[in-house]
């Protein structure tokens, strides 16, 4: 029998089986029949399925799109299935993506022979693990969470309410994607002094130019830093809209690199200090939820772009580092686990994502 002569029930179990959210539109494309079948059957059901399988956990991620200011984040959210909720999965969820391709590349970057792919379900647990981080970035990594409040009582058990939501391997899985993304921040956002001398040297390894490094760490950026371009200054906006493409400074991001050689470009000026200096930079980029640290690997080649865009973010970002870590220590002591054979745990990969 020709595939267009099957029964509707099993079209529409066909339907059902896709694989991605992209793979549901390009068969309803088909023709007219399996079009007709798509949006008179169950079109959102249909959807809500294959959203589940290319983005899923939905329901981490429903916690994560339907947060707001007016209830704690510890409160589980029930929300029926939309279009306009399948768009904001669509976006956060390819941001996931992007963090399972680039994961097997920072969790073994130094025992690079045990590098694999990620199976299915390792790859949803990481989803899973990012949408959780980036909700707990969300509620607590804002303007109303200052430095002079982060280690009073009561927002320490307000943090300490939404880690509770989540089992013991669940905050493994966490903290292994943690460590991944203050990978990336301190090796590729933030990079150290010593990590642009030695890139620099294996990219010229001939050049006998030494770099200049700016010893006064000029971080946080001075008040007169020009402003950069936000694209998260309102809630899911496209990193890639109009308004960005028409920004000067970016359009040559491409281009742009920390390495390049001109006259006008000093390559040691790319450092963010070294040891202490830049434990502290990083601690504080840690701040940034998983789509803004990705956003700024991909689109901020160079230093000065990162420093404005910390400086649009507003005071209460400067000298206030992550809490997510403090938070960690806080519920594990409650819950009587071991702190330290814990993160050793996390560390060594015995727990966490891809065990």
């Amino acid at each position: 029998m020709l595939f267009e002569y099957l029964a509707t029930e099993l079209v529409t179990q066909i339907f059902l089986s896709c694989s991605s959210v992209t793979a549901v539109l390009a068969l309803s494309s088909t023709c007219h029949r399996f079009r007709n079948i798509y949006a008179s059957s169950q079109k959102l059901y249909i959807l809500e399925t294959a959203a589940e399988t290319q983005f899923g956990p939905l329901e981490d991620l429903t916690q994560l799109l339907t947060h707001n200011a007016s209830q704690p984040a510890h409160i589980i959210r029930a929300v029926p299935f939309s279009i306009a909720l399948l768009k904001q999965i669509v976006h956060a969820g390819r941001v996931a993506e992007k963090w399972c391709d680039i994961y097997p590349f920072k969790k073994w970057k130094y025992n690079f022979e045990l590098r694999r792919l990620l199976t299915s379900e390792e790859q949803y647990r990481l989803r899973r693990a990012v949408y959780r981080l980036w909700l707990y970035s969300r509620a607590f990594h804002n303007r109303e969470h200052t430095r002079e409040y982060r280690s009073t009582m009561l927002v320490i058990q307000k943090r300490a309410q939404l880690l509770h939501n989540w089992s013991t391997p669940g905050l493994a899985e966490i903290a292994d994607v943690h460590n991944v993304m203050r990978e990336v921040v301190r090796c590729n956002v933030c990079p150290s002094n010593g990590t642009i001398a030695r890139k620099f040297k294996k990219r010229y390894p001939d050049n006998d130019h030494h770099l200049l490094f700016n010893i006064h760490l000029n971080y946080p950026p001075p008040s007169h830093a020009p402003p950069a371009y936000n694209p998260f200054a309102s809630q899911y906006s496209n990193p890639l809209s109009s308004h960005f493409n028409s920004t000067s400074t970016y359009n040559s991001r491409h281009a742009a690199s920390k390495y390049n050689l001109r006259p006008s470009h000093e390559v040691g000026a790319e450092g963010w200090g070294d040891d202490i200096p830049h434990y502290y930079v990083v601690e504080d980029m840690l701040k940034l939820d998983p789509e803004q640290i990705m956003w700024l690997k991909e689109n901020a080649p160079l230093k000065g772009m990162v420093e404005g865009y910390v400086w649009e973010l507003g005071s209460w970002f400067e000298n206030n580092g992550e809490t997510w870590v403090q938070t960690l220590e806080w519920v594990l002591e409650e819950r009587c686990e071991d702190v330290s054979n814990f993160m050793i745990a996390v560390s060594d990969g015995e727990v966490g994502v891809a065990v």
